[in-house]
């Protein structure tokens, strides 16, 4: 029989840690945005065939009918000499990568969110554990970062196979196109957390926000062509801003070094105040 005391065994129960030890608490609690970003990819791998498919079938069909199709009549009429003495194509090119990482970015913080918070609650399951809204946030950031990195990253392979751009321009081209994609998306992320019923609230994004950001923010045609009325569309858009820094990266289009660094500022901007905002609400609607 042991002699010890009740108050010795006591003692020792208290310094057992045996279990503690196989789990770093704090290191976990440091990655939970990794485990939101987990279990988001794991639930795209399930449809990773049609994302795939799409990646590869968008650039495709875009480089034949616009690109090659339009852009054949665009050079044999002299179109290069609006267009900095580059071929249609590669003046396409900076555009499409561009408004790819947009319209990815915008997929993944459209209906996703509206999943976590209202169809499947999956949001205050995670926030029953230590992982809060921040971390939430975080995640789903980083998880649209990969996706979106794998179709920007196809879409680059196709216009390097097609000659539109540069084998030493595509790294840089492919960051800058990925920072306008995060900057539109983090926006979208604040403005979805605060949406309660879809109601067509996302086709009402697409038709009047994105189609007119595609269509007047400089992407088959010079912004300074369209009217004086209508160019102000193309500066307060994010795709202008990340396909004229695509631009200058290419090919070297002509751009005074105050405007490039002004495209930085304004694609951080929007990176900040929409995660800001984002988790507010998000930590908001998980206490409410």
């Amino acid at each position: 029989m042991s002699s010890a005391t009740p108050i010795e065994k006591s003692v020792h129960a208290s310094e057992w840690q045996g279990s503690l030890k196989i789990v770093d608490v704090a290191r976990a609690r440091n990655l939970a945005w990794l485990h939101v970003a987990e279990a988001r990819i794991r639930n795209m791998l399930k449809w990773w065939t049609s994302i795939a498919a799409f990646s590869l079938g968008n650039p495709v069909l875009y480089l034949f009918s616009v690109g090659i199709g339009i852009g054949a009549l665009v050079d044999a009429n002299g179109g290069s000499t609006q267009l900095g003495g580059v071929n249609y194509l590669t003046f396409l090119a900076p555009a499409l990568l561009a408004s790819a990482a947009i319209q990815s970015f915008q997929e993944e913080m459209s209906f996703p969110i509206m999943e976590g918070f209202e169809w499947d609650k999956s949001f205050f399951a995670m926030n029953s554990t230590p992982i809060n809204g921040r971390d939430i946030v975080n995640g789903l950031v980083a998880s649209s970062f990969f996706k979106t990195a794998i179709t920007v990253g196809i879409y680059e392979a196709v216009l390097l196979g097609f000659g539109a751009i540069d084998l030493n321009v595509a790294l840089p081209m492919f960051l800058s196109a990925l920072f306008a994609g995060v900057a539109f998306g983090s926006v979208m992320m604040a403005v979805t957390s605060y949406i309660k019923n879809d109601d067509g609230f996302f086709a009402i994004i697409g038709r009047f926000v994105i189609a007119p950001m595609i269509m007047f923010s400089g992407t088959y045609y010079p912004l300074e062509s369209m009217p004086f009325y209508l160019q102000w569309v193309g500066w307060i858009s994010p795709l202008w801003h990340g396909t004229d820094l695509g631009r200058v990266i290419s090919y070297g289009s002509p751009q005074q070094g105050w405007i490039v660094i002004s495209h930085w500022i304004y694609l951080a901007t929007w990176l900040v105040v929409g995660l800001t905002l984002a988790y507010r609400q998000v930590s908001k609607r998980l206490a409410a």
